[in-house]
């Protein structure tokens, strides 16, 4: 079984994007932290049912990786999207067994073993960095212990809808300022 686990928006910056955030939705995001396989950062927010916000960057500080990012951050297309402004580019579904999930998985990818802190999970990466299925398919994640949403400060703001299917996502939030949607 798969759920959705967190919604990944992406910015030129991490500042950027944390202030498109908080524009949007009326609430600050919380630190996050770094991914040294990636050379990426980011900052989150807590949502309802076991969700949360991401907002990934490039770390200019880190050491360019020896492989492609993920969510096609290195990718001439999006690096031209990102140069427009935020946006909400994808989304991660949890799953309690990936080998499994995997099984069924229209997408060839590569499980990668992960760490941030205190935090250890398994994710279906593609090679090249691209978005699965061209971004029609979810990333999938397997948590080892517990998810950075247990440890987020409250936000007061939930997932009213989210639609995956559509060419350019977009997701409603109740937050405490009212409904709020992020294109």
């Amino acid at each position: 079984m798969r759920e959705l686990d967190h919604l990944i928006a992406a910015a030129q910056t991490l500042e950027d994007g944390a202030a498109w955030v908080e524009s949007k939705l009326g609430v600050p995001m919380a630190a996050g932290g770094k991914h040294a396989l990636m050379g990426t950062h980011n900052r989150l927010l807590k949502l309802d049912a076991g969700r949360y916000l991401e907002v990934i960057a490039i770390d200019p500080e880190a050491p360019p990786p020896g492989r492609a990012r993920w969510f096609e951050l290195d990718a001439p297309a999006m690096r031209q999207r990102l140069a427009r402004g935020p946006a909400l580019i994808h989304w991660v579904e949890r799953t309690g067994d990936l080998e499994a999930a995997l099984r069924d998985y229209p997408e060839e990818v590569e499980v990668l073993s992960l760490s941030r802190g205190a935090y250890r999970w398994r994710m279906g990466v593609p090679r090249d960095g691209r978005l699965p299925g061209r971004g029609t398919l979810p990333t999938l994640i397997q948590w080892e212990g517990a998810s950075p949403w247990e440890a987020l400060a409250e936000s007061h703001c939930s997932l009213a809808h989210f639609s995956p299917a559509q060419a350019i996502l977009s997701a409603t939030f109740v937050t405490p300022a009212g409904r709020r949607t992020l294109p």
